[in-house]
C-alpha cells in the first residue's frame, strides 16, 4: 500500500483530504505542522507529500527545501496545497522541486485526481530506481547498489563503530562451462549460484552480483569470522548444485575470499583485500573460503600469513572440473 503524509496547520483542511482521499486505498499520515511534518516524513518514507504552504514557524517553501536537501527524502514528490497563489509563488515552490499544486477549497475530483498522477508517476520513478540496481540475470542487486550499501555500512561505522565484513566470490573454471556446454547452461548456473547464496544470507545481508561470475556479499555487523562462516554455507549450498544437460550433470563449485573493515581506511582496501584473498583461494586449489584476518600493515598488501583457510576442497559430484581432470583449465 501506498502511502500518503498530508501536511496543514488547519485541523479542518487536514479532515477533508483525508476523507476526500480515504477511497484511494492510501495509508494515510496527517501532521499538523512542518517540524512535525519532517518527523514522520523521515520515520515513514512516503510516497507523497500533500503539504500546505502557508503555515506558522516553519511554511511548506521551507519544508520542500529540507525535504529536497535530504538524500533520503528528495525523491519523494511535493504536491503543494495553497488557498491563494500567485504566479510567482507557483514558480518559487516548481524550483524548490515540487511537482504541481492544488488549490484550496477541494474540488473532490481534482484533488483525487492529481494525487493518483502523482502517485502513478512515483511508482514508475521507483521501477526505474529499482531497474538500475538490479542485475537482470541474477535478480540480485548489481555493481551500482553494492557500492552505494557499501558506503552507507562505511559511513555507519564511521559514526558509530561497530563491525563491518565483505565476501566475494568466483565460480571456478566458469569459461570452461560456457565453453564445454554453451552459455545458455553458463547463465544456469549463474542463476542457481545467486540463489544459493540468497539462501544462506540474511535479510540483514546483501548479496550482489559483482561482474562476470563474481559475486560479493556486504557482511554489516558481522567479523571476518563471522562472515567467513557465512561464506562457507554459501560453498557448501553452491557445490551441492548439479545441473542436467544433454543427459550428463554439470557440477559447480566457487572460491571466497573474506575481509573485515576493522583497522582499513577505506572501501577500495576492504574490497581489494576480499579480492586478494579470494586470489589466494583460487591459488590453493579452489572450491575453499580464504579470510584475510587484518593483522598486515593498512597498505592493501596481504601477506601469506594474514590468510587462513577455513575449509578444504569439497567432494564434488557429476562432471569432473577438480584441479587434476583434463577440464581443469584455470578461471
Amino acid at each position: 500500500m501506498m502511502k500518503l503524509l498530508i501536511v496543514d496547520d488547519s485541523p479542518d483542511s487536514l479532515e477533508v483530504a483525508r476523507i476526500r482521499l480515504a477511497k484511494e486505498g492510501l495509508d494515510i499520515y496527517c501532521a499538523d505542522g512542518g517540524r512535525a511534518g519532517l518527523e514522520i516524513a523521515r520515520r515513514e518514507k512516503p510516497d507523497l507529500i500533500l503539504l500546505d504552504v502557508d503555515m506558522p514557524e516553519m511554511s511548506g517553501f521551507d519544508v520542500c527545501r529540507e525535504l529536497k536537501a535530504d538524500p533520503d527524502l528528495c525523491m519523494i514528490p511535493v504536491l503543494f496545497v495553497t488557498a491563494s497563489c500567485t504566479a510567482e509563488d507557483k514558480v518559487r515552490g516548481l524550483d524548490l522541486g515540487a511537482i504541481d499544486y492544488v488549490t484550496k477549497p477541494f474540488d473532490s475530483f481534482e484533488l483525487c485526481a492529481r494525487v493518483r498522477a502523482a502517485l502513478r508517476t512515483k511508482h514508475l520513478q521507483d521501477l526505474l530506481v529499482e531497474y538500475a540496481h538490479i542485475d537482470p540475470l541474477t535478480g540480485l542487486p548489481n555493481r551500482r547498489a553494492l557500492f552505494e550499501r557499501l558506503e552507507r555500512e562505511w559511513a555507519r561505522i564511521e559514526r558509530h563503530g561497530g563491525r563491518l565484513s565483505f565476501i566475494m566470490a568466483d565460480i571456478d573454471r566458469f569459461k570452461e562451462v560456457n565453453d564445454r556446454f554453451g552459455h545458455h547452461i553458463g547463465d544456469k548456473m549463474l542463476h542457481a549460484v545467486a540463489q544459493a547464496i540468497v539462501k544462506q544470507c540474511r535479510e540483514l545481508d546483501l548479496p550482489a552480483r559483482y561482474g562476470g561470475e563474481e559475486f560479493a556479499v556486504v557482511v554489516p555487523f558481522e567479523t571476518a569470522e563471522d562472515a567467513a562462516r557465512l561464506a562457507e554455507r554459501c560453498r557448501q549450498e553452491i557445490a551441492a548444485i548439479a545441473l542436467p544437460c544433454d543427459g550428463e550433470t554439470v557440477a559447480v563449485t566457487a572460491s571466497f575470499g573474506v575481509a573485515e573493515a576493522t583497522g582499513l581506511s577505506s572501501i577500495a582496501l576492504l574490497v581489494e583485500r576480499a579480492d586478494q584473498a579470494l586470489y589466494e583461494a583460487k591459488k590453493n586449489g579452489r572450491n575453499i573460503v580464504q579470510t584475510c584476518q587484518n593483522t598486515a600493515s593498512d597498505t592493501g598488501k596481504i601477506l601469506d600469513e594474514d590468510l587462513t583457510v577455513m575449509s578444504g576442497l569439497a567432494d564434488g559430484g557429476g562432471m569432473d572440473f577438480s584441479p587434476n581432470s583434463p577440464n581443469g583449465a584455470a578461471s
